[in-house]
């Protein structure tokens, strides 16, 4: 396999499942000094020890990314571990941390609102504001944040909340990268349709066969996306061959 991150500093937050798991194994696998970042300490240790297994550099780190003391910490220690740190990817987020992901505007608590946002924001922004100074220094960096359809108003499944959120996700993407264009750092993301994580294929099992059928069918591939489909994109934009790739959002839909 390629070693496209050969000698790379990585670090994935929301590492021990998901897209977050999905692109810590392929950066791994593919020579990166992984630092992987969860709050679920099991999970995180399972894939810690099967990338180890197998040959890989890789660092198990808990942490709250929602809390800027643990994350300041968190990317000192890596920082003094490491040398720095060369790629972030920003995986923490999502629209089921209310027990109603759909819900419509006029059902949302005040309370669901801010837990949304708070989710699907404040972690990407604690993340790169002590990442930004170590890859302003060194003038290089790669940042890929994850976003969401939702973001561009096209998910029926997800709140005004969560869409909120993710467009938010999508205006910093963009500012970001102009901010810090000088400096050699990207800064991209992805925005994907619905992807069978395990957060996400409990509710994908529980849907009706034909709410099932109806999203596979408005999919041009006509299937629903799992966390390698993303984890796919990400190490593109994270690696060598997006060089001159910054301030783009890609949509990861199978052509919605």
């Amino acid at each position: 396999m390629t070693a496209r991150f050969a000698g790379k500093v990585a670090l994935v937050t929301a590492a021990a499942s998901g897209i977050g798991a999905a692109t810590a194994r392929i950066m791994a696998a593919e020579g990166a000094v992984l630092v992987a970042v969860d709050t679920n300490a099991e999970r995180l240790e399972a894939l810690v020890g099967d990338l180890t297994a197998a040959g890989a550099s890789a660092h198990a780190a808990l942490a709250d990314a929602l809390d800027p003391a643990s994350v300041a910490a968190t990317v000192a220690a890596a920082a003094r571990a490491h040398g720095g740190i060369d790629i972030l990817v920003n995986a923490v987020g999502g629209s089921t941390v209310i027990a109603r992901p759909a819900a419509g505007i006029d059902q949302l608590t005040a309370a669901e609102w801010q837990k949304l946002i708070d989710f699907n924001l404040n972690g990407t922004f604690n993340f790169c504001h002590e990442v930004v100074p170590l890859m302003k220094r060194v003038r290089r960096g790669k940042i890929v944040n994850l976003a969401s359809i939702a973001g561009r108003g096209l998910s029926a499944a997800s709140s005004a909340a969560y869409a909120a959120a993710k467009g938010g996700i999508i205006a910093l993407t963009k500012k970001l990268a102009g901010e810090l264009g000088p400096y050699g750092i990207t800064v991209n993301a992805i925005a994907p349709s619905l992807t069978l994580t395990e957060r996400i294929r409990p509710h994908w099992n529980q849907r009706a066969p034909e709410d099932r059928a109806a999203e596979i069918a408005r999919t041009p591939l006509r299937r629903v996306a799992e966390a390698a489909d993303q984890a796919r994109v990400i190490c593109f934009l994270a690696s060598a061959d997006a060089d001159f790739v910054s301030g783009v959002t890609i949509d990861v839909t199978g052509g919605v």
